[in-house]
């Protein structure tokens, strides 16, 4: 209770005499103390804060740009915060690489629900090739000896049919083991060799999927957002995804 009124204040009366307070003071306005001041996650983050709760609506706007209209919009920001170029030269570089990020992270999050909400297909020629993929990578010297086999479970599937295991997260689950699988193959096959733990083992290949699900909440809910802003300095992509996870 205490807090959604703190929330309430501060958001419509006390952030607009506190703002309006420090540029008499300082000579620039919010945007531009969050570039002095911080840097990396941090200063995308509070960016982001400040158009997101800015009661002008082309800063509110910022935040849903698309990035092919970033540059328009950095300009547009600096019109409405009377913001000279010459004086500040470095403030649209600054933003547009936060607005880049911002735009970037809900595009990321588009294309991964874009592809989780796939679902395999086992007549689809591509989704069966990235199955027999897999298979290749982890278990290089041994062959398949038929599409459903109870031998799937060697490298961590539930049933004879692997494609029973991907209905929560779709074809990402299975472009994120053979991604892992592809890129740190060495690394798979260590962790692949200690699933099969007498005691203390684990079926591989669903666990992986946990963690694609885990890698994508983490992006639905924004938590993910921190770490991108830190490890991508512009737009980031599927790779990185790929890569966080």
């Amino acid at each position: 209770m205490f807090i959604s009124l703190w929330e309430f204040f501060y958001g419509h009366f006390f952030r607009f005499w506190m703002k309006w307070l420090l540029r008499q003071m300082t000579g620039k306005c919010e945007l531009q103390r969050i570039f002095d001041t911080y840097v990396g996650a941090q200063r995308t983050h509070r960016i982001e804060n400040s158009l997101t709760y800015s009661k002008n609506k082309v800063l509110q706007k910022a935040t849903l740009v698309v990035q092919s209209e970033v540059d328009r919009c950095v300009v547009d920001i600096m019109k409405e915060k009377n913001i000279n170029p010459e004086k500040d030269a470095s403030f649209k570089i600054c933003m547009k690489a936060c607005l880049l990020q911002i735009s970037g992270y809900k595009q990321l999050y588009l294309d991964v629900e874009s592809v989780r909400k796939k679902p395999y297909d086992s007549d689809n020629l591509q989704h069966e090739k990235l199955l027999l993929k897999l298979w290749n990578l982890l278990m290089p010297t041994k062959k398949l000896k038929a599409r459903i086999s109870k031998q799937w479970a060697d490298i961590g599937f539930q049933g004879d049919d692997p494609k029973t295991d991907f209905r929560g997260m779709g074809i990402l689950g299975l472009i994120n083991l053979v991604y892992f699988s592809e890129n740190y193959t060495s690394e798979a096959h260590q962790i692949l060799s200690r699933s099969n733990h007498p005691k203390l083992g684990y079926s591989y290949a669903i666990v992986g999927i946990n963690l694609t699900e885990m890698a994508y909440s983490l992006l639905k809910s924004e938590a993910l957002k921190f770490h991108l802003y830190n490890f991508v300095p512009g737009i980031p992509t599927m790779e990185h995804f790929h890569q966080f996870y």
